[in-house]
């Protein structure tokens, strides 16, 4: 069987996703309906009473504007807090460019350097004052209360830039949208002096009824914002940080590259006390080449990712591995293998993993995930910024969001979320449920690949878990223990797939995945 890639990515999307609407997500847990995303960004039926100035991006970066409208590059990156993001953009742009001009014109897919045809993201549109950003989605996180428990998780919203073009207006339905994303994201409950006293119950309450409200629109904004509202405490004072996700590079059409594209993934802590965004390591973000080139810190990390306690978080998705080990970025590209990366194989021996597993359980370590050393080296590329976003994403995004730039609906289907970002709604749900009745939570997940069969009977049967286009282990004479249960439903059984090796992670190095498959039809 035959099929590139490329056109093998599109039919899932368009099968896997299919009749997939804004309005069909879980509202306690993502609030995608265009025209609610409307009046919470640019207010237009704000009455003179009401406090709320909305979450568009200007406003919460306390932007004093004359217009409604959505702020654009050009005040953006015009603010000092915003200096340093627009500065280390400038450089990763220009590093970029720079590879491109030293690779060989007809570099294919299958290479880690980007070759000299890819087109580079333009950042003069980016600055322009023609582009505006808009709110794309919120996004509710509260199941990443493990890493700061008192912030009760967090909250993001997701705008994309969109060039605005003549005539002038607020209707920008015919306005391109940049490959990109910039995701703020702020703690669920903030510094605000009236969130300190709220507990992380009844916010997740707050969510969970605003998925049963029969408000929609204009209404369910101003519901949404109002006090009691489930984004009362999304205001400035909450801004954690803000995470960009840029297609850096993409290959012309028609070109030797076939679809590979490149995305930049980069974050900026927000310094309160200088009032600015500050590069900062990326979450888990291995920064494999440094940590091999120096032999104290490979064995550090080795030492402390291997301890009974870490290597435990790591198997459960809730690990967080200390910055001295990170990478301030990290470069996705798609399309890329279906496995994990072989990085991990340049600083951990598969015997001292094996036998690290082993002494964990004998300590009561009990492994849900990780069962080998290919387990391990899945696992641990998966909870990078990189592999995640190599895995089940469309191009290099799990959340390219929802464009109501339109008044009129969205024709077609709409494909707000990647399957990664659906298969883990399920999980993210009971978390949630569990925060609100007072019980401890189960933070613990799957792999981006394949979500937790025990929290997702909901997507049996779908490209999500075990249907048609879904991530399986290949049958094998010995199929690896980690991947015993990636099994594909009656009438289906996993095929290998082409090899794509494109990899651009800290470490350079490229990725493979022989024993991991899609589910097919039987006789195809």
């Amino acid at each position: 069987m035959q099929i590139r890639r490329s056109l093998l990515i599109g039919l899932l999307l368009l099968f896997g996703s299919h009749g997939l609407r804004a309005e069909t997500l879980d509202r306690s847990l993502v609030i995608a309906d265009p025209q609610t995303l409307r009046e919470l960004d640019i207010r237009e039926h704000q009455a003179d009473s009401s406090e709320s100035r909305g979450v568009g991006l200007g406003r919460m970066m306390n932007v004093a504007r004359p217009t409604a409208e959505p702020i654009s590059g050009a005040e953006l990156f015009a603010l000092p807090a915003l200096a340093p993001v627009k500065a280390a953009l400038d450089n990763e742009l220009e590093r970029y460019t720079a590879r491109t001009r030293t690779s060989a014109p007809n570099t294919t897919a299958g290479g880690s350097e980007p070759p000299s045809t890819m087109q580079v993201f333009d950042r003069r549109a980016l600055y322009s004052g023609a582009t505006r950003f808009v709110l794309a989605g919120v996004v509710n996180r509260m199941d990443r209360a493990f890493k700061q428990p008192g912030t009760c998780g967090e909250i993001r919203l997701i705008y994309r830039p969109v060039v605005k073009q003549a005539p002038a207006g607020p209707d920008l339905a015919a306005a391109p949208r940049l490959p990109m994303t910039l995701n703020l994201i702020l703690k669920a409950r903030g510094d605000l002096p009236d969130a300190g006293n709220v507990p992380c119950g009844e916010l997740a309450r707050r969510w969970l009824d605003a998925g049963e409200w029969r408000d929609t629109g204009a209404d369910l904004a101003v519901r949404l914002l109002g006090k009691g509202g489930a984004l009362e405490f999304v205001k400035p004072n909450a801004i954690d940080r803000i995470e960009t996700n840029i297609q850096i590079g993409h290959a012309p059409t028609g070109s030797s590259t076939d679809a590979r594209a490149d995305y930049l993934i980069k974050s900026f802590q927000y310094n309160a006390g200088l009032r600015t965004f500050e590069e900062s390591p990326l979450e888990n973000q291995i920064d494999y080449a440094r940590i091999v080139a120096d032999a104290r810190l490979k064995a550090a990390f080795q030492r402390w990712i291997l301890d009974p306690k870490h290597i435990s978080e790591l198997d459960r998705g809730i690990v967080i591995v200390p910055p001295e080990y990170l990478a301030m970025r990290a470069i996705a590209s798609t399309p890329s293998a279906l496995g994990g990366g072989i990085e991990a194989g340049t600083i951990f021996k598969q015997g001292d993993v094996v036998e690290a597993l082993a002494a964990a359980s004998r300590n009561g370590v009990t492994f849900e995930n990780i069962r080998s050393f290919a387990g391990f080296e899945r696992r641990l590329d998966d909870t990078t910024c990189s592999g995640c976003h190599e895995t089940r994403a469309i191009g290099g995004f799990h959340f390219p969001g929802i464009d109501w730039l339109s008044k009129a609906p969205p024709d077609g289907v709409a494909l707000p979320a990647s399957p990664h970002f659906i298969a883990d709604q399920p999980r993210r749900r009971d978390i949630l449920q569990a925060v609100r009745d007072g019980k401890p939570p189960d933070y613990s997940r799957g792999f981006s690949a394949r979500p937790q069969a025990r929290r997702s009977a909901a997507l049996a049967g779908t490209t999500y878990m075990d249907g048609w286009g879904a991530t399986c282990a290949l049958e094998t004479s010995e199929i690896d223990a980690s991947f015993a249960g990636w099994t594909c439903a009656e009438g289906l059984a996993c095929r290998a797939m082409p090899q794509t090796t494109v990899g651009l992670g800290a470490g350079g190095g490229t990725k493979a995945a022989p024993r991991i498959g899609m589910c097919f039809l039987k006789d195809n």
